[in-house]
Order: structure tokens, then sequence, then C-alpha cells
């Protein structure tokens, strides 16, 4: 298969994934939920959030809308340099780590795009799809949704410690969704086998 319909079935394979569940969280689940994974140290449980990954935010509704621009100029950057790389034939590693890094991001925009004009509100039941009074909130505004959760550490700093004596430690601490894992996963492929990966561009 050649790279670029390899590109395009990893791409499709993490959308359809992460949007699938995202939408099944939504729709039977409300905001705090949580389903068992792996007993304590795993979970499904249901936030949203407003800005970046893993749960990171950036200013109130102005930040918001510059997060959602800003990454929907990255998609458009991350899709020229997928083309380019894969017309100068470079290794696949490299193709389907930008390639995963590229449906991450569309995984999220999509949320943020569309989320908030086609779903109503999670907080006290699950979300109705394209609700009769219209969604939570407008184009570019949505909240993205996440829900793995792992807290393989769940206890105590002591209380002789001089860093936050007595209060909760929790690793790991973030809850992120799939798209998320694919810039995560991506970029960590990038990171350690980049000598092979440019070795040829």
């Amino acid at each position: 298969m050649p790279a670029g319909k390899k590109a395009i079935f990893l791409i499709i394979l993490i959308l359809v994934a992460d949007q699938v569940l995202k939408i099944w969280i939504k729709t039977t689940m409300v905001i705090g939920d949580e389903i068992p994974l792996f007993g304590n140290w795993g979970m499904l449980h249901f936030i949203e959030n407003n800005g970046m990954a893993f749960g990171m935010e950036m200013g109130g509704k102005p930040g918001k809308l510059i997060l959602s621009i800003f990454r929907i100029v990255a998609i458009f950057g991350i899709g020229w340099f997928l083309n380019s790389i894969i017309k100068k034939g470079a290794w696949i590693g490299l193709v389907l780590a930008v390639s995963a890094i590229m449906a991450g991001a569309i995984g999220n925009i999509i949320d943020s795009a569309f989320y908030g004009m086609i779903f109503s509100e999670s907080y006290h039941q699950p979300a109705v799809l394209f609700p009769p009074g219209g969604g939570y909130s407008s184009f570019l505004h949505g909240r993205v949704v996440d829900m793995f959760y792992f807290p393989v550490i769940n206890t105590h700093w002591p209380e002789w410690s001089p860093y936050r004596p007595g209060e909760t430690f929790v690793f790991f601490r973030p809850v992120f969704n799939i798209a998320d894992s694919a810039i995560t996963c991506g970029v960590i492929s990038i990171i350690l086998f980049q000598k092979k990966m440019f070795r040829d561009l």
C-alpha cells in the first residue's frame, strides 16, 4: 500500500475511534461519571475542557477562540508537511507519526468547532444530539471531551514534606482522549527516532 493511502487510513481510523467514543460518552454519561477499567488504577472519567491536550486551558472565551483558530491553522500546516514528506519518499514511520499528530489535531478541533452547536449540556443528564433548542454554545466554542484517567498512584504527600505537606498526590492526574494519545504517540515517535525519520529528507 502506498504511503499516502496508509496515511489516510491511519487518519480515518483514529478519527472514527476518537469520535465514536466521544459521542458515546456524551450521550450515555454525565460529567463526573466513571466506569472502572482496571479497578482504581484506570477508568473512563467523563470531563470536558475548554483548552488544550490533557485538560490544560487558555484564557476564557477569547483564549478559546484563539486556540481554535490556531488549531485550524496548525492542521493545514501539518497537512502541507505530510503531503511534502510523502512526495519526497520519507520513511513510513515519519509519515505515520505525522499522520497520527494530524488526526489528533483534527479530532479535537471537531469537538471545539461543532460539539457546542450539536449537543446539549452534560451536567445533569446525558447530552442530546441535535437538541430542539440548539446546542450549548456557538461555532468554535465547544468543549473537548476527555475520558481516560489512570491514577496509578493515589496517595498523600507526607506531613514532613517541604512541598505540599499532607496534600493529595496523584500520578497520572491528566484526563485525556484518543486524539490526545495520537498526538502524544506521534510526537514521542519523532523524538525517539528522529535520526532515522529525517535521514532521507
